[in-house]
């Protein structure tokens, strides 16, 4: 929830702002979670990276998940605690210093097993495969983690229990932004599809997605569905990873207007850009919450928010106010700090394209190449 007791005047506009007091609200809750479910609750880097908070969540969760080398040296330089690590695809020049950083890493595929088995089972890291249950009650197919034609994790048609050898783990990802009820329908298909292989396995990694500090979440009914998985398979570590419940709600982006223009209404150009800055605006899509904002028409002056990029498509939605805008007026976007912040820099750690050039000669150059120091600079 948006805080009313703070000063937004101290802040530069635009800014990403935190409010560790209410970060540590949720680290609260999680934590209750992982004490009565008995379940090991680690940050997931790609849906909550702002690892100078890092001091504070490792007072209360094991540790973090990471989805590229970028993470993982992250998560293993500044969390300081359990590093786990699932990516789509590892690469020849990256997977010896991810097996440094690691302690338990998930493949995606048993050719991905089979391509980097020796070396992980070398470096003494747990071992789990990803699997799809096939299941899934998300209705925005760009968040579907198991919709039709899915990368993401091993089909039972697919699965190869004659090179489990070495594996000591599962791991299915298939919620997003969801309430328990989500989870346990996903349970259900995930043991009914794969659950003659968890007596051999050590450990059970249920993913993210799961809106544990969201107000309304059925956390009572959570804490159920935990034990009663622990009633079933009591010899397994269980495994939660989510990353928009641990910076739900804690902080903002803060932006100001940069003029006003009119075209049949009056359009705000703002600070900031929904394209560069907030691009899941523009994917999901969803519509932000703007501090004292209505619905178009709901407050006496309705305007379109855009953003200060070249781009046409720029544009945020019409949002209402009860005072008249005028230029550098500070207008809050609410819970900007977890999906919103990772996006508008290095999404999931992976490594921008190195920039090069043929000379006339055709002898190449390279130009530069980006580094996991220009990745942490940015959070």
């Amino acid at each position: 929830m948006f805080s009313k007791t703070l000063d937004y005047s101290q802040v530069p506009s635009p800014c990403f702002v935190l409010d560790e007091a209410r970060l540590r609200r949720n680290m609260e809750i999680l934590d209750d979670i992982q004490k009565r479910g008995n379940v090991k609750i680690i940050c997931a880097l790609k849906g909550y990276s702002f690892w100078r908070s890092f001091p504070l969540i490792r007072q209360y969760l094991a540790g973090a998940t990471a989805s590229s080398l970028n993470e993982a040296r992250l998560a293993k330089e500044e969390m300081g605690k359990e590093v786990h690590v699932f990516a789509p695809v590892y690469e020849d020049d990256e997977i010896d210093q991810i097996l440094a950083c690691a302690g338990h890493i998930t493949f995606n595929s048993f050719s991905q097993w089979q391509r980097f088995k020796d070396k992980t089972l070398a470096a003494g890291v747990s071992a789990g495969i990803r699997v799809n249950p096939q299941y899934s009650t998300v209705e925005t197919d760009l968040y579907n983690p198991c919709g039709k034609f899915s990368r993401l994790g091993v089909t039972e048609a697919e699965f190869k229990p004659e090179l489990l050898d070495g594996i000591e783990g599962l791991h299915f990802h298939a919620l997003c932004e969801q309430d328990a009820d989500a989870l346990e329908g996903v349970l259900k298909a995930f043991e009914q599809h794969f659950g003659k292989y968890l007596p051999q396995m050590k450990w059970v990694n249920f993913g993210g997605g799961h809106h544990i500090t969201r107000k309304d979440y059925h956390r009572e009914e959570l804490v159920r569905i935990l034990n009663d998985f622990h009633s079933r398979y009591p010899h397994l570590n269980v495994i939660m990873e989510p990353g928009e419940a641990v910076g739900w709600q804690t902080g903002e982006l803060v932006a100001s207007v940069g003029d006003i223009v009119h075209n049949e209404m009056d359009i705000v150009i703002l600070n900031v850009s929904i394209s560069a800055h907030m691009p899941d605006c523009l994917e999901m899509p969803y519509r932000p919450t703007v501090t004292g904002a209505g619905m178009p028409g709901e407050k006496k002056f309705t305007y379109k928010l855009t953003g200060n990029s070249c781009l046409a498509g720029d544009q945020l939605g019409d949002f209402s106010f009860d005072e008249p805008l005028k230029v550098g007026d500070k207008i809050i976007f609410e819970d900007m700090i977890h999906y919103t912040m990772v996006k508008t820099t290095f999404f999931n750690g992976v490594r921008h394209p190195s920039i090069g050039k043929f000379d006339e000669q055709g002898k190449f150059h390279l130009l530069h190449k980006f580094t996991y120091e220009q990745f942490k600079d940015k959070l």
